[in-house]
């Protein structure tokens, strides 16, 4: 379309004439750390009503707060783009600069055009490519009726003075020096610093190694939301972290507590090119260094940049003593617009200031998107009338959040159109496009992306025009960011802060480390809450969780502070056992276990029943004294442990005893040796007299018909003692059943004998043969009846029962066959027994071969039940 030329008939513009106003104008001026924001802040409450402007609303929402806490939340607004708190009672405003009203832009109704007190921060913005427009419109236009105030740098002086004659010029020295302390690897960063970066990747990348080597970073960006932001400043002011990795997003205002500024780079991309700060910027960074009346430093990181990365002697003289080349034009766009017509509405927007110290604007995203749309046929048919025009312009000054550029943004306006052009959206619009958004998944650019984008609508819910029930989505809207900005501090911290060795770092190996606030929760130990690992008994584990670089870290608060904890825990644990509690200890391999650690080892005393404890290395922390009386302690719970073997060391006492005799002596040996148990055979039984065997008796000793053994010992806690103690082999079954199946080659258990495919416990096995001899002395005569139910009962097989009564000495007498022409049933079969030999029972005779019994036919008849099977199985 044809632009129109400019029109020589209208009037000089703000641009060149500036309104009259009665309010005294002051202009503060001077370096960062003046108190200028505090003098505006007491300006502001002394007048009966008043407003202040910021470059951020970060800053808004931070005075508002310290505002309310002086006047009250019912007296305070906020406006922002994209937040409105205005009670009905409210007399002071805090906004951005862009949402400050004044004459020029204030709505029909607007209570906050005449206001006392009017205050505009940081105002040599003006000079910004971007929104410099907007703060030069406010330099020359927002005033209070009683007092006005212009705060800024010392640059801004001469342009104040030919733009605002009337204006009193006020210069703010700095409450403390600012001194160039070179470059500095980001090892040797002191703590309490803010790492400035260029680019959202070095950023990253400074904020890791921190976590790695300092316990991590808060991190400051221009891309993340304000709540994201003031969160993440609050991790660096409460102390939770040391350092503070930003964007030049810290050098408009952030009050924070920093000693020293180190520059990772000098040059920035600018929207434009890639260029080198100027002095002025690198002086509102580094000026972030210093409070009130402390110190502060600046420099460079070394080893991130080449020769342009250090400041020039000429740039530290400027940034040390405050000196800086004025600025010389500050940038205006035409404030007091026509909307008769696009045409005339664009022709006032890039019409030339009037003023030898203004210079026009940059093409702004808001005027690109507005010539780009208005060329459409779709939409330039609707921009009809000066109500329509105004709308549409008001469209397209919703601000690029998302940072997609022209393109992309003025796509999203035109949808938005479609629906303005016609009235207020649909009323799902606005419900779906921020429930869509709804989400906190994510990683850090996915959520960053869509909090952008809810800014966008923070911003649209604004208007009562476009949005119905405004106040509900703009509450809704503010709830999902809200959502969003905590899911991202949370991603943040996640990734960039390491709690633990921020503690550790900040406090161990000072003065003060042996003051530490140290814990045990549990099995967890906390150094100033902080869970650096576990003590599993007196064994410190560090956190698995520990990243590699921080591990000797924190062995190293280990080794100061364990001492103490573990001489706590051998006391609990020596309290315990004096009271008779076992406190989970137990006994395996030879070792004293606790929490699954050996912290004590046998060994052989006197004899293998009166061992003793030796400490292992896991003790070693504890103080000799305090060592001692813990061994002694686990020697009498060990005391107490070995009293299942009580019967066993009678025996072991009487085997030394000389009285006892040498062939007593020999079999009790033998007994000790097996746990309490030995074969008969082969005991050497026969060469004791019947006082010795009454000894025997005395200590407890069964004598059994293949066995001698005391009953107390056949169980498993007896049996497992012993082999810990005598590291005899042999396995323990568990429970110890009467009765065990077999397989293969497999060994009988400790105090069971092998039958076949089944093992029978040693006791039990008595219990058998003492009732076959019971039934043999009830049926006088050569041959008896066996009844075999009791073993059947007990779940022995027939076959493994006639192996333990060929073993106990008996033998099967079988009946003799009834003639051909004889009926009835078949005789039973009948045992006879002689003494067992000196040496192992015979194995049963191969099936298939006659027997050895003379008594037994060639053609006798086969038994049937249990007696048939003991026939079969022992002929």
């Amino acid at each position: 379309m044809v632009r129109p030329s400019p029109d020589p008939s209208r009037p000089p513009r703000a641009g060149g004439r500036r309104p009259q106003h009665d309010g005294r104008v002051k202009a503060v001026l001077g370096p960062t750390n003046t108190g200028k924001t505090h003098l505006a802040i007491e300006r502001l409450c002394a007048h009966s009503s008043g407003a202040i402007g910021f470059p951020l609303r970060l800053l808004a929402r931070e005075v508002y707060e310290k505002v309310c806490a002086i006047k009250g939340r019912d007296h305070v607004a906020l406006i922002t783009g994209e937040e409105r708190i205005e009670p009905p009672n409210a007399r002071w405003l805090l906004c951005t600069a862009e949402a400050m009203p004044i004459r020029g832009n204030a709505k029909k109704g607007d209570r906050f055009t005449d206001l006392a007190f009017v205050a505009l921060d940081e105002a040599q913005l003006a000079a910004d490519r971007e929104r410099g427009h907007v703060f030069t419109d406010r330099l020359l236009h927002a005033r209070g009726r009683e007092e006005t105030m212009i705060l800024g740098s010392s640059v801004l002086e001469p342009l104040v003075k030919a733009l605002v004659p009337e204006a009193e010029i006020v210069s703010r020295p700095r409450f403390s020096t600012l001194t160039h302390a070179g470059a500095k690897k980001l090892s040797r960063v002191p703590p309490r610093s803010a790492i400035v970066a260029f680019s959202a990747e070095q950023v990253y990348a400074v904020a890791e190694m921190l976590r790695r080597f300092r316990g991590g970073a808060a991190v400051v960006m221009g891309a993340l939301s304000p709540e994201t932001r003031n969160r993440q400043v609050e991790l660096y002011q409460n102390g939770e972290v040391d350092y503070l990795v930003a964007t030049d997003a810290i050098g408009m205002g952030l009050n924070l507590d920093i000693t020293h500024v180190a520059f990772a780079g000098l040059s920035k991309y600018d929207g434009v090119r890639q260029r080198r700060l100027l002095p002025t910027e690198m002086a509102q960074i580094a000026g972030r260094a210093g409070r009130h009346q402390r110190d502060g430093t600046f420099g460079t990181m070394s080893g991130t940049g080449g020769h342009d990365a250090e400041f020039s002697d000429e740039e530290i003289y400027a940034i040390e003593e405050h000196r800086f080349a004025p600025l010389t034009r500050l940038y205006w766009r035409e404030s007091d617009l026509r909307f008769d017509s696009i045409a005339s509405l664009i022709n006032d927007l890039e019409r030339p200031p009037a003023h030898p110290e203004l210079i026009a604007a940059p093409e702004a995203i808001d005027l690109a998107v507005l010539k780009r749309l208005s060329d459409e046929a779709g939409i330039a048919d609707t921009l009809r009338g000066p109500p329509m025009v105004r709308r549409f312009w008001e469209a397209c000054s919703l601000p690029d959040f998302r940072q997609v550029g022209v393109d992309a943004h003025a796509r999203f306006v035109a949808r938005l159109w479609e629906e303005l052009r016609s009235g207020p959206l649909h009323p799902d619009h606005a419900p779906r496009a921020i429930a869509h958004l709804d989400h906190t998944a994510g990683d850090i650019d996915t959520l960053q992306g869509r909090i952008s984008a809810i800014r966008s609508w923070s911003y649209i819910t604004q208007r009562a025009d476009w949005v119905p029930a405004r106040d509900e989505m703009a509450a809704r809207a503010r709830a999902v960011e809200q959502r969003l900005s905590d899911a991202l501090h949370a991603r943040l911290t996640e990734r960039f802060v390491n709690r633990r060795t921020a503690v550790l770092m900040r406090k161990l190996g000072g003065q003060d480390a042996g003051l530490l606030s140290v814990r045990l929760s549990g099995d967890t130990v906390l150094v100033e809450d902080e869970a650096i690992g576990e003590l599993s008994g007196f064994r410190f584990r560090v956190d698995p969780a520990a990243r590699a670089g921080d591990t000797k870290l924190l062995l190293a608060a280990a080794d100061k502070h364990l001492p103490e904890l573990v001489a706590g825990r051998a006391r609990d644990l020596m309290a315990a056992l004096a009271g008779g509690d076992d406190a989970g200890l137990s006994l395996g391999g030879g070792v004293v276990l606790w929490h699954g650690e050996a912290i004590a080892r046998l060994h052989r005393g006197k004899s293998a029943l009166t061992p003793g404890l030796v400490a292992t290395p896991l003790l070693d922390r504890l103080a000799a004294p305090l060592r001692a009386e813990l061994i002694a302690a686990l020697e009498g719970w060990l005391a107490r442990q070995l009293r299942p073997l009580a019967p066993l060391a009678r025996i072991e006492a009487a085997s030394l005893a000389e009285q006892s005799g040498p062939a007593l002596r020999a079999l009790l040996i033998r007994l000790i040796d097996g746990g309490g148990m030995t074969a008969r055979i082969g005991s050497g039984l026969e060469a004791l007299d019947k006082g010795q065997r009454d000894t025997l008796r005395r200590l407890g000793v069964r004598i059994g018909t293949l066995d001698l053994f005391c009953p107390a010992l056949v169980k498993a806690r007896p049996l497992a003692l012993w082999r810990e103690l005598t590291g005899a082999d042999g396995a323990i079954a568990t429970p110890m059943a009467p009765i065990l199946p077999m397989a293969g080659t497999q060994e009988a258990p400790l105090a069971y004998r092998r039958l076949g495919a089944q093992a029978i416990r040693i006791d039990r096995a008595e219990d058998l043969l003492r009732a076959a001899h019971e039934a043999r002395a009830a049926q006088p005569g050569r041959a008896f009846r066996l009844d075999p139910a009791a073993a059947v009962k007990m779940g022995l097989t027939t076959k493994a029962y006639a192996h333990l009564l060929r073993m106990g000495g008996f033998r099967p007498i079988m009946p003799r066959a009834l003639d051909a022409a004889a009926h009835g049933p078949p005789a039973p079969l009948v045992w006879r027994w002689q003494p067992p030999r000196d040496t192992a029972p015979p194995p049963p005779a191969p099936k298939g071969k006659p027997g050895r019994n003379p008594q037994r036919a060639p053609d006798s008849p086969t038994p049937s039940g249990h007696f048939a099977a003991l026939a079969a199985l022992v002929a």
